[in-house]
């Protein structure tokens, strides 16, 4: 399968090497810098740079491929998007972005080719778990979606490091979120509902962000009483990015705040990836809870570390394209994440890390 993937970032790079070393694909990674490219190449895999910002580059970096994975930044998702439906190319990304999703689900109604977005870890997997969860129960009364990619060792006020984009962190901190309340589809503020909880002795806090539900709000509409997806940080981060973004009114000079935390938050190779899904309903009557929690870990023994949320993200989005290949997700038109079976996500090559994680046994 020929595939071209855009951006060789941090996320990325994972994407090409475990596609490239798989042997079922031919990959040709595309960036409009050289360094990152350079590490690719020396590995055998091709590589071509690209100005990403030119519409004709992007659509003549698709030709004659059979897919398109997306690694560039959420603002390039639609571009990329309006691209693969030209070229015909089937499309799959890891945005977080709202607006884009939905986009791009417009742009594919009627595509003879497939357009699968948000296939990460928060959206994309965590959405996985919770339907395939959901549809344990003849009715639904709440769906809890927590995630968070945390550093294994705070140390500043923030008690966070960088570990993945520091655009689209900020972007899920700034949107409204979906979710359904008594039944019905609302939207919430982002960095608030804080709620607290413990789990292996460490405290963590959780709250709105934007993104992390994909497209399961419009799924499980009128199904369940109330669904909501939250960040997991260590306590007391909400209380400063709030400080920031409204006291210091940064949420209007978004680039300021990037420039900041750039310059300032160190980046992480150590870091933990938490996933929490609880659900309860009824079955045969009784009402009843299903708890999965998982716990993944950076992987520091091999020849490159790999942080947690690489192995997480690149994971995701490497086995919805395995699995296309393999005839088990549709053909054409637009894939939500839930349309993917937990069964054949676990036991993937790539989304086996899922399985082989620490599965947390209690949670309060």
């Amino acid at each position: 399968m020929k595939v071209a993937l855009l951006g060789a970032g941090h996320i990325g790079q994972i994407i090409a090497r475990l596609l490239h070393g798989c042997g079922d694909y031919q990959v040709t990674v595309f960036d409009r810098h050289e360094a990152p490219l350079r590490a690719l190449r020396e590995s055998g895999i091709l590589v071509q740079t690209l100005d990403t910002d030119d519409q004709s580059w992007l659509e003549a970096a698709l030709e004659s491929r059979d897919a398109v994975l997306n690694a560039l930044p959420y603002q390039l998702a639609i571009p990329s998007a309006r691209a693969a439906l030209k070229m015909r190319c089937s499309y799959f990304d890891l945005t977080e972005d709202v607006a884009a999703t939905k986009e791009i689900m417009r742009l594919a109604d009627g595509a003879a080719t497939a357009f699968m977005p948000q296939c990460g870890l928060a959206p994309g997997f965590i959405s996985i778990v919770a339907h395939h969860l959901a549809s344990k129960f003849d009715t639904l009364d709440s769906v809890k979606m927590r995630v968070g990619a945390l550093p294994a060792f705070p140390t500043n006020a923030l008690k966070y490091n960088v570990t993945w984009s520091v655009d689209g962190l900020i972007n899920e901190y700034c949107h409204e979120c979906e979710s359904i309340l008594d039944g019905r589809l609302t939207r919430v503020l982002p960095l608030e509902g804080l709620e607290h909880f413990s789990l292996d002795g460490t405290e963590y806090e959780a709250f709105n962000t934007s993104g992390g539900l994909g497209t399961l709000c419009e799924t499980l509409k009128g199904h369940v009483r109330s669904l909501d997806y939250k960040t997991v940080r260590y306590r007391g981060h909400r209380e400063l990015m709030t400080f920031l973004l409204s006291d210091l009114q940064l949420k209007n000079d978004q680039d300021t705040l990037k420039a900041i935390m750039r310059r300032s938050m160190p980046a992480t190779m150590q870091d933990v990836v938490i996933v929490f899904v609880k659900i309860s309903g009824l079955r045969d009557g009784a009402l009843l809870e299903e708890v999965f929690a998982r716990k993944i870990f950076a992987e520091r023994d091999g020849p490159a570390p790999l942080s947690a949320i690489q192995i997480t993200t690149a994971a995701g989005i490497c086995t919805a394209l395995d699995l296309f290949r393999e005839g088990k997700l549709p053909r054409s038109g637009f894939i939500r994440q839930e349309q993917l079976a937990l069964k054949d996500f676990l036991s993937n090559r790539f989304g086996a890390v899922y399985q082989q994680s620490r599965q947390v046994e209690a949670i309060s």
